[in-house]
């Protein structure tokens, strides 16, 4: 039996924005156990051009992930939603082992089974070299506060 993860489909617009808000505060946690649990245990992942099928391969995509992208700060925003599907933009901040940073922007497909955990996840994700005084996501490690601006806000 799987366990639930609400909310749960169908979304609503106020679901939606929770689902994604709780999406965002699990990727801010840098814990790839922690996040791993969101997904189903056959979960389909594209992820730019690494694919991972299953908990175990997306929690050992997720420690690479964070061992090479530090500092990392996520924003996400919903984009659309139906049913059971949400779509989904983002910009997250972090650097390399050398101090270059980076700011990425993506876009994310996701589908969600009926207990609410996140079956197929597609993302397409580009990176922009940026300079340490340009970042805009300097909250402490972890959650982003409630009272930091979103994307729009940024105007990003």
């Amino acid at each position: 039996m799987s366990t639930q993860r609400p909310p749960l489909p169908p979304f609503t617009q106020e679901s939606a924005i929770e689902k994604v808000r709780l999406a965002e505060d699990g990727w801010n946690s840098r814990d790839p156990a922690k996040v791993a649990l969101a997904y189903t245990a056959d979960t389909r992942w594209r992820n730019r051009a690494e694919f991972a099928n299953g908990r175990e391969q997306v929690e050992e995509f997720l420690t690479r992930k964070w061992n090479r992208e530090l500092d990392y700060r996520l924003i996400k925003e919903l984009w659309a939603y139906t049913d059971n599907r949400i779509a989904v933009r983002y910009a997250y901040e972090w650097h390399d082992g050398s101090g270059n940073w980076f700011r990425s922007y993506g876009n994310e497909n996701w589908e969600f089974d009926d207990n609410g955990l996140m079956q197929r996840r597609f993302a397409c994700i580009n990176d922009s070299p940026m300079k340490e005084r340009d970042r805009l996501f300097a909250w402490p490690l972890g959650r982003r506060p409630d009272g930091h601006p979103g994307l729009s806000d940024l105007g990003l």
